[in-house]
């Protein structure tokens, strides 16, 4: 099944059907969700970016409804932080969306076939990022880009202001966002304006505090990606 609401559906469709006949497309999260819990289907094919739901969360919903449908991400996004939080949210597979087909069509294999698949030319970047996550969340295990993500959102700034600020797509934007959430174990905006008061990312003036020494910043999340 493919979950994407733009013309790269069709086209993965017609690309895929040769190899894997019968594939379907649904273009929305909340009927992406009954689809899937209604039919069971072996592999989602998921733009993180599809309308209704936030991408983590729809895969956290999706591996509730059907825990034997493996999930794959195929997207734009190739910032390593990004990748990392989708396979942690349960993707099996993760490429991006200028693949080769030939690459596309052996991810899906694998992936149906028990394994894992990340797009080779993401390499370390994403082991290394994964790696470094390891351990209870904290403030101090958040990445560089996301300190400076909570410190806007907890300053009151909306998702257009801190992409602005930040040089960042609103949509990567509101990925930083939900990814602190989800790391975090938060939920409102106000639970992030406390975290963030709390463990000194932001003062009680409403200022960020200074950065963190660079000892304690894994050298994976200094990198100038989003």
């Amino acid at each position: 099944m493919i979950a994407d609401d733009t013309l790269t559906a069709q086209c993965l469709q017609r690309l895929l059907e040769g190899e894997f006949p019968g594939v379907d497309i649904v273009a929305e999260g909340q009927g992406l969700l009954a689809t899937v819990a209604a039919s069971k289907p072996d592999l989602v094919l998921l733009d993180t970016s599809i309308p209704g739901l936030d991408g983590l969360e729809l895969m956290r919903q999706l591996r509730a409804v059907s825990p034997t449908t493996k999930l794959m991400v195929v997207t734009m996004h190739d910032e390593p932080e990004y990748v990392a939080e989708a396979l942690r949210a349960g993707a099996a597979g993760y490429v991006l969306k200028w693949c080769a087909v030939s690459e596309l069509v052996t991810a899906i294999r694998g992936v149906l076939n028990g394994h894992s698949y990340t797009t080779p030319w993401l390499g370390n970047r994403v082991t290394s990022t994964l790696t470094n996550r390891i351990g209870r969340p904290t403030g101090k295990s958040l990445t560089l880009r996301q300190r400076e993500v909570l410190q806007l959102v907890a300053q009151g700034r909306t998702a257009k202001e801190i992409a602005n600020t930040l040089g960042l797509s609103v949509k990567t934007a509101v990925f930083h966002k939900m990814a602190i959430m989800d790391k975090l174990g938060l939920h409102t905006t106000a639970d992030l304006t406390r975290y963030a008061l709390q463990h000194g990312i932001l003062s009680s003036s409403g200022q960020p505090e200074p950065p963190m020494p660079a000892t304690l910043i894994p050298l994976a999340s200094t990198s100038t990606s989003a």
